[in-house]
């Protein structure tokens, strides 16, 4: 597997615990501030002072982002003292603005709110934390930290990254490799992130050449056509990078339809169709890189921390980090049993 990445603080798949590794986020400067040498009650399992969480995110039309609102509501169900109001998701930019305004109204304690677009999204941010409710701002950043208290995501350029080392390992030694790249959307600066962070693991093998690159749309149908096309223009190649699992079962349909299997295929994300296929071990799907939905559970135990004043045990800090980057592990057959209950559907 490749080596630990090294931008941010670096967490496995599974969701973070409160009692695990949580510090309390409310404004850059606590408004108590309690004497140097004192620290504050680190947050743990044992139910403490009753928050509500608002959460708001955008509509759940990928297999990813149902994750994340699945990941979101059974973490705030283990708290008995936690109450999650949660919007109906949206890609409508206004109309998740309004929800947010709609939770801002009712006084929650703590905000999580995933952008359907960060940029958008930061004004309303910014008016929950001038009303003094914090804000984690979950994985699509706002364009001002000003907006949030505290950010926690994954990490697109290292799981490019770790996809891109994943393959070099693999095609090391073979003369004139060839790999080609599924992208997800183009306009997305995480899709940008993440082929960055492929180019550069693979400026590492000098004998391996990126010779084909199709950007889809993160769905099936799109995942088919755009696989369908790279097919057809390369007769031969030797590992494909697919940005994203859902539109890497349309990639591994047309894959099938036209017989290829001289290469080996690395996806994005950790679905459990991938992760099943893996295990399986019976076409040409070899490994998935993470990018853990369990972040919407990781933000709900930082949001409970907030609105309990608490920290989080493991640090020493007293207060919550302003960004948390969780690790893109890569899921091969020889670790799959370890990560395959973080699949998703």
């Amino acid at each position: 597997m490749p080596e630990t990445s090294r931008r941010g603080l670096l967490f496995g798949a599974t969701a973070l615990s409160a009692g695990a590794l949580l510090t309390a986020c409310t404004s850059n400067e606590p408004k108590n501030a309690e004497p140097a040498g004192d620290s504050r009650p680190a947050a743990d399992d044992k139910p403490g002072k009753p928050v509500t969480i608002g959460f708001a995110g955008p509509q759940a039309d990928h297999g990813w982002l149902n994750a994340i609102n699945v990941n979101a509501k059974s973490r705030a169900e283990k708290y008995s003292e936690v109450t999650l109001e949660i919007t109906e998701g949206s890609n409508d930019t206004a109309a998740q603005i309004g929800q947010v305004k709609t939770l801002i109204n009712k006084k929650v304690d703590v905000l999580v709110i995933l952008p359907a677009d960060g940029k958008a999204l930061t004004q309303v941010g910014l008016e929950a934390m001038e009303a003094g409710i914090p804000v984690v701002n979950l994985d699509r950043v706002f364009a001002s930290p000003q907006a949030y208290r505290c950010w926690v995501g994954g990490d697109n350029y290292g799981m490019g990254l770790n996809a891109g080392h994943y393959i070099g390992e693999q095609l090391k030694g073979k003369a004139n490799a060839k790999v080609v790249e599924l992208a997800g959307i183009d306009n997305l600066e995480l899709t940008r992130q993440r082929s960055q962070g492929f180019a550069d693991a693979l400026k590492n093998y000098p004998g391996i050449k990126l010779v084909a690159r199709q950007a889809a749309d993160f769905t099936v149908e799109s995942g088919q056509a755009k696989m369908a096309q790279l097919l057809q223009a390369q007769k031969r190649f030797d590992a494909l990078w697919n940005h994203d699992d859902d539109q890497g079962v349309g990639a591994l349909r047309a894959i099938q339809q036209a017989g290829r299997d001289e290469f080996i295929m690395v996806g994005g994300a950790g679905a459990k169709s991938a992760m099943d296929a893996i295990k399986a071990d019976n076409s040409v799907i070899k490994a998935t890189v993470l990018y853990p939905p369990t972040m919407a559970a990781s933000a709900i135990d930082l949001a409970r921390a907030l609105g309990q004043s608490k920290g989080i045990s493991g640090l020493s800090e007293m207060e919550i980090p302003t960004s948390l980057t969780l690790y893109s592990a890569v899921v091969t057959k020889d670790n799959i049993d370890q990560y395959l209950p973080t699949g998703f559907n």
